[in-house]
C-alpha cells in the first residue's frame, strides 16, 4: 500500500476509502486548472513528461527507503506497459488537447467515458459488474454532460481524436493496473511514473521544437507553482490515491471521479476565474449524487428491491 494510505489498524479500512475518493474527488478536479497555468510558459509534452520523472524519482526514493526491492524484469516491462498508457498516452493526450483549444464542455464530456470503458473491460475479463453500477455509470456520464453544457464545445478533428483517445487508454492501463504482476506499490508508481514520463520527454524533444529552446528562467511564478502542484498534488498523493482504489475497490467506484471532478472543476472556475453558474448546475448535481449512490449502496439496495418486484431471477450483468 502507497506510505500514503498507511493508517493504523485494520478497522480504518472504511476510512481509507472516503479518503482515497476524497483526495481524487478534489484534487484531480482541480488539476485542469493548473495544467492550464502550468502550460502558460512550458511546452505541453515537455511539462507532462518532466512532471512525472521528478515525481517517479522522488517516489523512487520513497520505495528504497521502504527497503522494497527492485522489480524483475517482468514487472519492468508492465510498469513500461500501464505507463506507456496512463502517464504517457492519456495524460500527454489530455495535454495536448488542451493546447490545441478543445473545448471545455467537450472535453469534460469526453473524459465521463472511462469508467465506462474500465467496466467493460472488467466485464470482458471475467469478473461481474453488478446491474446498479452500469445504471450509476450512466447517470454520472448525464449529469456531466449535463454540466458540460456550461462549456465550450468546439474542436479540431485532430484535438477531439486525443480527447476521445485519452480516457481509453487510462482505462486499459487502469485495468491492466489490476491484473499484471507488479512490485510493491510503491516501487510500481515509481517504475511506471518514471518510464512513462521518460518516453514523454524523449518525444517531447522528438515532436516538440519548442523544448529544444526552452529554459526555466522562463517559467513564471504561476506556472512554476502550478507544475509543482501538480507533481506533489496531482501525481504523488492522487494518483497513487487512484492506484489504491484500483486494487482496493470496485471499477465503477474507481473510475466515479471522472463525473465529480467536473462539478469541481466548475467550483474552482467559480472561485478563482469568475465565472457564473447556470441553473444546469442544479440538474446536474442530483445525477451525479444518484450516481455515486447507485455506485456506493447500489447493490444491497438492488438486491432488497430484486424480490419485490418480481426479479429474484435476474442476475446481474
Amino acid at each position: 500500500m502507497p506510505i500514503f494510505f498507511r493508517l493504523p489498524g485494520a478497522s480504518d479500512d472504511r476510512m481509507r476509502l472516503i479518503t482515497a475518493l476524497l483526495i481524487v474527488y478534489i484534487v484531480w478536479g482541480t488539476t485542469y486548472h493548473a495544467l492550464n497555468l502550468a502550460m502558460q510558459t512550458m511546452p505541453p509534452l515537455f511539462m507532462n513528461g518532466t512532471r512525472f520523472l521528478v515525481a517517479g524519482a522522488v517516489m523512487l526514493a520513497i520505495a528504497r527507503w521502504q527497503r522494497l526491492p527492485w522489480p524483475t524484469p517482468a514487472q519492468w516491462r508492465h510498469s513500461a506497459l500501464i505507463g506507456g498508457l496512463m502517464v504517457f498516452g492519456a495524460m500527454g493526450m489530455v495535454v495536448m488537447a488542451q493546447k490545441m483549444g478543445i473545448g471545455s464542455g467537450l472535453m469534460a464530456t469526453v473524459v465521463t467515458t472511462m469508467p465506462m470503458w474500465l467496466a467493460l473491460w472488467t466485464r470482458w475479463g471475467g469478473e461481474r459488474v453488478p446491474v446498479t453500477s452500469w445504471i450509476g455509470l450512466g447517470l454520472g456520464v448525464m449529469g456531466a454532460a449535463v454540466l458540460a453544457l456550461e462549456g465550450d464545445f468546439s474542436a479540431t478533428w485532430l484535438g477531439a481524436l486525443l480527447a476521445f483517445g485519452a480516457p481509453l487508454c487510462w482505462s486499459i492501463g487502469s485495468y491492466a493496473s489490476r491484473k499484471l504482476d507488479l512490485p510493491a506499490p510503491a516501487m510500481a508508481s515509481a517504475a511506471q511514473w518514471l518510464l512513462g514520463g521518460l518516453m514523454g520527454a524523449v518525444t517531447a524533444w522528438w515532436l516538440e521544437p519548442a523544448s529544444h529552446s526552452w529554459s526555466p528562467l522562463q517559467m513564471s511564478l504561476t506556472s512554476s507553482l502550478a507544475w509543482l502542484y501538480l507533481v506533489v498534488m496531482g501525481t504523488l498523493v492522487t494518483l497513487n490515491a487512484y492506484l489504491w482504489l484500483l486494487k482496493n475497490a470496485s471499477p465503477a467506484l474507481a473510475g466515479s471521479y471522472s463525473f465529480v471532478n467536473p462539478v469541481v472543476a466548475l467550483w474552482v472556475g467559480v472561485a478563482l476565474g469568475g465565472e457564473v453558474l447556470t441553473g444546469q448546475v442544479f440538474i446536474a448535481l442530483p445525477l451525479i449524487l444518484l450516481a455515486l449512490a447507485c455506485i456506493i449502496y447500489g447493490q444491497p439496495v438492488w438486491r432488497w428491491l430484486q424480490p419485490r418486484l418480481g426479479l429474484g431471477g435476474l442476475r446481474r450483468a
